[in-house]
């Protein structure tokens, strides 16, 4: 057998460093490394919002009263008020109405448009007023007016009635078609969405109440069996 020769720690540590070079000592430095790509934070500048700063022009038949935060408006139709967030305030120029900011803050940027439409749809409702249309589509559905109660005939097994709001007006044409009108644009929209609620189309034969202007994507149904 062949003997085997077992070398010493030094002679190992000998024979890598005549092969490799002898090591030299080496000094390492900690440098600080600065952040590369993380800017330090600015102030956010808010831009004045496109709607807030439309003026809203204001009627001779419409009254305003500005008591602070607080607005009234009064015309021929009806009367209504709205009390402002601290973010903004309203000016008064003659005829026009503006909404400013109040700060320069990111909220007060979000509530300036808001409140600018809202104010503008107080003085357009009291003037001229909204409507909102809707239209029954289905065999035997229809609606009917019984004294302030508005009745529908929408496919169930009884007929469904709802009481009409004060400051809103029904109107029923060809059992079919329904008008809601008013003054108070929130309002207006909330009745007709209920009364859409209670039967939304459905996108097969487009059956149910849907509002006039609305479009109802179709699906196509069941395809009979290939041949």
């Amino acid at each position: 057998m062949a003997s085997t020769t077992i070398s010493s720690p030094t002679q190992t540590s000998d024979f890598r460093s005549s092969f490799f070079g002898k090591r030299s000592d080496v000094t390492l430095s900690c440098v600080p490394v600065t952040r590369i790509g993380f800017p330090k934070k600015t102030n956010i500048v808010c831009k004045e919002s496109r709607i807030g700063k439309q003026p809203i022009e204001v009627p001779s038949n419409v009254t305003l009263v500005l008591d602070g935060q607080d607005i009234k408006v009064k015309g021929p139709l009806g009367e209504l008020s709205l009390s402002l967030p601290r973010e903004v305030k309203v000016e008064r120029e003659e005829s026009v109405l503006r909404v400013r900011k109040a700060m320069e803050t990111r909220r007060a940027n979000q509530m300036h448009g808001l409140f600018r439409t809202l104010t503008d749809n107080m003085v357009v409702g009291v003037s001229k007023g909204f409507e909102k249309k809707l239209q029954l589509i289905g065999v035997g559905y229809r609606a009917m007016l019984e004294g302030k109660d508005l009745v529908l005939n929408l496919g169930f097994s009884h007929p469904v009635r709802m009481t009409i709001p004060d400051g809103i007006k029904v109107k029923v044409e060809d059992n079919t078609r329904i008008t809601v009108s008013g003054y108070d644009k929130s309002e207006i929209g909330q009745f007709a969405a209920t009364v859409r609620k209670w039967r939304p189309p459905e996108p097969y034969k487009g059956k149910g109440v849907k509002y006039a202007d609305e479009i109802v994507r179709r699906k196509e149904g069941k395809a009979g069996k290939k041949k």
